[in-house]
């Protein structure tokens, strides 16, 4: 059984307040088509030995042991997706593309008891997303492909490479008895997926759920040591003298408009922590730039609304983007709170 990861990220009964369908749906149409996967910034790849066993839990058929003896990691890896996703040709098809788009290897996480906080304790099972769970790996390759296009899109503004690695990543799919929590966590450099999460129900709402994660695999402490002046402050001017922390007072700082049933903003559920508010902000990032380059920029920017968040949007872009802020200036300078 691998170590326990950090508590599991999108909270199991969630809601959310999207960009317009047809921002949403529609691709970069200034990017470039989706390419061979080129590594920025610098990761290691998958190696053919780690995705074997990503593949194949408990031991791989002989068959799939022998794909290693392919010329290239490319193809080696390629022979072992073929044979795992080999009894549904339209999952192959999606896991193969996957791959080749973000080199992300569609393999399965392991049975675990997890306890999941506020969640309770929760029991997952490996289960590899075919058949009644194939269109998991449609809303994948709809994700790597979107994130290709942003990044490439990101590039044409960028002097240097952004500092979020969202590629070469093992993909853990697992189902949860009986419930629908976590729909995903993320843990060294991967990220394990619910074929049953309650927040998987569309290819865009994934899309969003990956970027979320994956900035968790490149935090390493920086949402911590920069970041949690500006959230405590935040929590604190937002306390009610009951303890309860006001959901209108918050609404000026929540990054992304997900809310917890009986909760808050996720942002700022109790127990999350600075992780979570600085993994909405990287996906009101990739929002608010996506819809910029889409041609259909925000009505209103996060960076606008007051200094904290402009405080906060400034760090973000400088440490993981590269400087990059396509959105355009504030018309005035963002009040103080």
């Amino acid at each position: 059984m691998p170590p326990s990861p950090p508590s599991p990220s999108p909270s199991p009964s969630l809601s959310s307040s999207p960009l317009p369908t047809a921002q949403q749906a529609a691709p970069l149409a200034s990017a470039p088509p989706v390419a061979a996967v080129s590594l920025t910034p610098k990761a290691p790849h998958v190696s053919p030995k780690r995705a074997l066993a990503v593949l194949f839990l408990d031991g791989a058929p002989e068959a799939a042991a022998a794909c290693l003896r392919e010329q290239t990691r490319t193809k080696a890896v390629e022979c072992m997706l073929t044979i795992r996703y080999g009894n549904d040709t339209l999952a192959l098809a999606d896991a193969l593309a996957i791959y080749r788009t973000a080199e992300w290897v569609a393999g399965l996480e392991h049975a675990r008891e997890m306890n999941g906080g506020w969640r309770g304790m929760l029991q997952l099972t490996p289960e590899l997303p075919v058949a009644r769970y194939r269109r998991h790996l449609k809303y994948l390759r709809y994700a790597a492909e979107e994130m290709h296009r942003f990044f490439a899109a990101h590039a044409k503004e960028a002097t240097t490479a952004p500092q979020y690695r969202w590629q070469a990543l093992e993909l853990r799919f697992f189902r949860s008895v009986g419930r629908t929590t976590p729909s995903a966590y993320a843990h060294n450099w991967s990220v394990a997926y619910n074929v049953s999460g309650s927040l998987h129900k569309s290819a865009n709402a994934v899309r969003e759920t990956m970027f979320h994660e994956i900035f968790h695999l490149n935090d390493a402490g920086w949402s911590a040591k920069t970041l949690q002046p500006i959230y405590a402050a935040i929590v604190k001017r937002c306390r009610r003298r009951s303890g309860k922390l006001s959901t209108p007072c918050l609404r000026a700082y929540a990054p992304h408009h997900t809310m917890v049933r009986g909760g808050t903003y996720y942002a700022f559920e109790p127990g999350n922590g600075v992780g979570e508010y600085a993994a909405e902000l990287a996906l009101r990032y990739n929002r608010e730039h996506r819809a910029q380059w889409l041609g259909a920029a925000p009505k209103a920017a996060f960076k606008c609304k007051n200094s904290d968040n402009a405080r906060a949007w400034k760090a973000i872009v400088d440490a993981l983007f590269a400087g990059v802020d396509a959105v355009p200036p504030c018309l005035k300078s963002p009040p103080a709170p």
